[in-house]
């Protein structure tokens, strides 16, 4: 029964409004039991006594149910609501500690929007991206694999493994009053940081293969390798502008719902977060406004995201 809804209040209002009645009924009927002495009627006045004692010891005992039940409603609920706030209190911390360490490990991806961004914000060539990312060819693309590979160096990709916050919640009461929309969301989010994780280490280790041991200057002016190193690269941009897109959507997701502190709970999604766009650029222009709206900690949540303009 979910006392919280009404249900349990009901019930034990219930109990005591019947107790109650068994009871008025009971003097009633006493007042009959009077009128019969005073009438020296002897079967009726032992017939109304029986039925006083029935009225009375009834509604005794279930005004006694009533006033137990709501008792054991009433610690119930007081320790419910202390385990709730200690659950929330946990979460709220985990919660900080992610966004502190996702934004550090953040940082390392300036090193993909250096590459991704080169001549304007990345498009993906499927939707018509035209920037040097997804356009070089010769001597500009064996430049680009180059920067590749030192980013490759730079960058700890498996880091990306702390923007995992449903683990936090998954265990706890706020799985079930989280907004289902915002929920999905978020695993969502987690699942692909994830699979961009996996796919650029082996995107990398096709590149080498496709590279085959020679420079990358000579390996491009082999028509064939030049081709295959082409599709390798565009496959890592891909990946790596699915990352940085997720990763930072992440962390916005999270700085808001930290800044909202308890009442994290009870919002509704944010459509400048949650909704989809044709690319990372057009989703930071619509998040950009409301984020710097939102403190955690010491700055605002566009911050965060450690987000420089495309060059």
């Amino acid at each position: 029964m979910d006392f919280n809804a009404g249900h349990g209040y009901l019930l034990i209002g219930g109990l005591i409004l019947i107790g109650a009645g068994l009871l008025v009924l009971s003097l009633i009927v006493n007042l009959w039991v009077a009128h019969s002495v005073r009438d020296d009627v002897r079967h009726r006045e032992k017939l109304l006594e029986y039925y006083r004692n029935i009225f009375s010891q009834l509604g005794v005992i279930l005004i006694g149910i009533g006033i137990s039940l709501f008792i054991f409603f009433f610690q119930q609920n007081y320790q419910d609501q202390r385990r709730r706030e200690t659950e929330l209190q946990q979460v709220l911390a985990k919660l900080a500690a992610r966004i502190a360490r996702g934004s550090a490990v953040a940082g390392s991806l300036g090193e993909f929007d250096e590459l991704l961004d080169q001549g304007g914000p990345y498009v993906g060539p499927e939707l018509g991206g035209n920037n040097a990312a997804v356009g070089a060819q010769g001597a500009a693309l064996a430049k680009q694999v180059s920067q590749i590979l030192l980013v490759e160096r730079d960058v700890d990709v498996q880091g990306f493994d702390i923007l995992n916050l449903s683990r936090d919640f998954e265990s706890s009461f706020v799985v079930n009053e989280l907004n289902p929309t915002l929920w999905f969301n978020l695993v969502r989010d987690e699942s692909d940081i994830k699979y961009a994780t996996t796919q650029i280490a082996l995107d990398y280790k096709d590149l080498q293969d496709a590279i085959g041991g020679e420079p990358v200057e000579v390996a491009v002016t082999n028509p064939e390798k030049q081709r295959r190193i082409k599709q390798e690269a565009l496959d890592i941009f891909y990946d790596a502008d699915l990352l940085r897109w997720r990763s930072r959507r992440f962390l916005a997701r999270a700085c808001w719902l930290f800044s909202q502190r308890r009442g994290f709970v009870k919002l509704a999604p944010v459509e400048a977060i949650e909704a989809d766009a044709r690319s990372h650029q057009e989703w930071i222009d619509r998040a950009k406004p409301v984020l710097t709206q939102m403190t955690s900690g010491s700055g605002d949540c566009f911050k965060l995201l450690q987000f420089g303009p495309a060059s």
